[in-house]
């Protein structure tokens, strides 16, 4: 199988926030950004370049946003992050579109990885 152009790429960035509407307003405002809803608790905004979510469903998180990378095959990013030393810290789960794990880095820094349905 041959990897696709994103595999193993920085690919997604988010930012759980207390407020999605008011971070519409400011990103909107100071950078441009333009949005789509999914629903009360979940937006996805686009910088031209990169896309990335607003999220309610966990409390703002000190320290920055979820960096999300992308793997065409999950499972074996899955076993690489475990082989590289990294700690698992919520496995494989669905999303509407995908799966994703997350993980800690040998600093402690939360990742996640994510592939599609």
């Amino acid at each position: 199988m041959t990897a696709g152009p994103n595999d193993l790429r920085i690919d997604y960035v988010e930012f759980n926030v207390s407020d999605i509407d008011a971070s519409k307003t400011f990103y909107g405002k100071a950078f441009g950004w333009r949005f789509t809803d999914y629903g009360p608790q979940y937006c996805e905004f686009d910088d031209g370049r990169l896309k990335g979510g607003f999220s309610t469903l966990e409390p703002p998180r000190p320290g920055g946003p979820l960096v999300i990378l992308y793997a065409d095959d999950l499972e074996a990013s899955l076993a690489a992050v475990k082989s590289a030393g990294g700690a698992i810290l919520r496995p494989i789960t669905s999303f509407p579109g995908g799966r994703r794990f997350h993980f800690a880095d040998t600093d402690g820094y939360e990742l996640a990885v994510w592939t599609k349905a």
